[in-house]
């Protein structure tokens, strides 16, 4: 039984809406995507609907619905239990020079230079869409709604802004918002640093796992998630006052 304060917390005013459009991770497919914009989020509200699967952008919280295709699991990383890999320990020891910021984020022209000169690499090298995000836009999706919980990593490596991880810190772990950085500094490791940052940071702050978002079977961009164990993965998307029913999970490479 939750109280009113409680129930406030979980039910805020919002604005709910459906939006239809190509698929990003399975070719030939369409995604139709629930999205509940909400102007003031508590990390309570926000706690339980990352644990049940959703995903922040902005004042937006999302999850898909596609007619007839169920392929969008979530994942989470259990920090509590987590083991190096040897070629996570020598990222770690390539970075031992790399300074970190954390800070509420920001929106700067040098944020949005290095997210555009991110999203033009990997457009070239593994086919993805593009077109250069404009201030407004980055504004919308990674400044506006952090309210409390969303937080900034930025990383510099002599001096220079190389990397920037946005993340939210929620009252049972952090969940992984949107990595960027310089695809000039590839021996650094850069997104696979960020992510092992993200695991120290959670275990240092006494939290139980790092969100990840989706694993989509196949999907290329997600084959990263693999080198991270131990992993629980959730089918569906539960309501906010249903039980989220996590299972361990095991790559099938």
């Amino acid at each position: 039984m939750h109280n009113k304060d409680t129930l406030d917390l979980l039910i805020p005013k919002s604005i709910d809406y459906s939006n239809d459009h190509e698929c990003s991770y399975i070719p030939g497919r369409r995604t139709r995507m629930n999205y509940k914009k909400v102007e003031v989020a508590s990390k309570t509200f926000a706690t339980a609907v990352i644990q049940r699967g959703w995903r922040r952008y902005g004042k937006n919280f999302v999850y898909p619905v596609c007619f007839g295709c169920s392929e969008c699991k979530s994942m989470r990383i259990d920090v509590s239990d987590y083991s190096y890999t040897k070629s996570q320990k020598k990222a770690i020891n390539r970075n031992e020079e790399t300074k970190i910021v954390i800070q509420e984020p920001r929106l700067t022209q040098e944020h949005v230079a290095l997210y555009n000169t991110y999203h033009a690499y990997k457009a070239q090298r593994d086919g993805w869409k593009h077109h250069d995000m404009t201030m407004q836009e980055y504004y919308d999706n990674f400044v506006d709604g952090a309210h409390d919980f969303g937080k900034e990593l930025l990383y510099y490596i002599d001096g220079k802004l190389v990397c920037i991880d946005l993340i939210d810190i929620l009252d049972d772990g952090i969940s992984s918002v949107y990595c960027y950085y310089d695809p000039a500094y590839p021996w650094y490791s850069l997104g696979t640093y960020s992510l092992l940052y993200q695991i120290k940071l959670a275990q240092m702050l006494g939290l139980d796992w790092v969100y990840l978002g989706y694993w989509v079977e196949g999907c290329k961009a997600f084959e990263y998630k693999e080198n991270f164990h131990p992993m629980e993965i959730l089918e569906g998307y539960p309501r906010v006052f249903e039980k989220p029913e996590w299972k361990p999970w095991e790559s099938k490479s």
